[in-house]
């Protein structure tokens, strides 16, 4: 075996030359990039098709008839003329409109902020109780959630009732307190309170259940830290509790906001058990007004094209604050 002469270096490899590996070691495979292929995006195509035939295809439809003179004559085969932005022009400068897309707003703020409450002290309290209670809240708010809206609406209707009604009677057993005869939707802001309490009752089991779900994800190994380091029952919630369920409830808040801006059956059921129509519209009940009440299908499909332009920037709103938690 030749040996190097004293004073000099062995032969270094050349730069980014690859070594040997090691004395039985195999060498790593090298990484192969996995090829892009269309099967995602060819899986999604059901679902699109789908989504077109039975959403994308009326919308259109009535963004058409949102431009055109379209009246019950139009209905039974006669031509519709466009009138270009004059439905819209009409609309927009109809205080009527504005007054009840106000009324719509406000009515759904209050909905929204009663049913997140409710529904975030109602999950809560699942999380304290034991399992047979717990069953026997979860039944009750099913079945108040599964009662068709119409059903819902008569049931409380008859507990409202002028003259035979639950809430009247057990009122006026109070001293001082004479209710009996009292009609609870003949003035704008009792009608509306009890829309509210409708519609609270079958919107608090959607945000419970969903709240609940996201609560058993807090880690106890947290919540029992905090206590043990002083923080109450509202500071657990505040500063470890809702960051972690942040994004349920920015969801279950835009859903709530959609369902109650466009709520149309508990409202217009209302209306025909006592309600005054002109005081007591709400946005969907005034296009269903607009369209088959008057004939005006043109300007009640403006009102649609603009509540669905509400709808889509509240939307866009939530995705881009879900992309914006995702990316933190």
């Amino acid at each position: 075996m030749a040996l190097a002469p004293i004073g000099t270096r062995p032969a270094s490899p050349p730069p980014h030359a690859e070594l040997p590996p090691p004395a039985g070691r195999a060498a790593p495979a090298p990484r192969r990039r996995r090829p892009r292929t269309l099967t995602p995006a060819l899986l999604l195509v059901p679902t699109g098709v789908v989504l077109l035939a039975i959403i994308g295809w009326p919308l259109l439809q009535l963004v058409i008839i949102s431009f055109q003179e379209f009246g019950r004559a139009q209905i039974f085969g006669a031509p519709a003329p466009w009138v270009g932005l004059d439905n819209y022009v009409a609309v927009l400068s109809d205080p009527v409109f504005w007054n009840v897309l106000g009324r719509s707003i406000l009515f759904a703020a209050a909905n929204v902020a009663l049913t997140m409450v409710l529904g975030t002290l109602v999950a809560l309290l699942m999380t304290r109780l034991t399992r047979f209670f717990r069953l026997l809240v979860s039944v009750g708010l099913l079945l108040a959630w599964a009662m068709p809206a119409l059903t819902a609406v008569v049931v409380w209707g008859w507990m409202f009732d002028t003259q035979y009604g639950v809430i009247n009677y057990v009122l006026s057993q109070l001293p001082g307190v004479d209710l009996i005869g009292h009609s609870w939707l003949i003035e704008p802001l009792s009608f509306f309170a009890v829309a509210t309490i409708i519609i609270t009752w079958q919107s608090v089991p959607f945000v419970a259940f969903t709240v609940y779900a996201g609560l058993t994800q807090v880690p106890d190994e947290v919540l029992e830290a905090a206590q043990l380091d002083g923080a109450g029952s509202v500071a657990r919630f505040r500063l470890i509790v809702f960051p972690y369920l942040k994004s349920i409830f920015l969801v279950v808040t835009i859903l709530q906001v959609i369902w109650d801006l466009r709520v149309f059956t508990q409202i217009y059921a209302l209306q025909g058990i006592g309600g005054i129509r002109e005081q007591t519209s709400t946005i969907g009940v005034y296009i269903f007004q607009t369209s088959l009440g008057t004939g005006d299908f043109g300007a009640g499909g403006a009102i649609a094209v603009i509540l669905v332009i509400i709808m889509m920037t509240i939307s866009i709103y939530y995705v881009k604050k879900s992309i914006q938690e995702e990316t933190l």
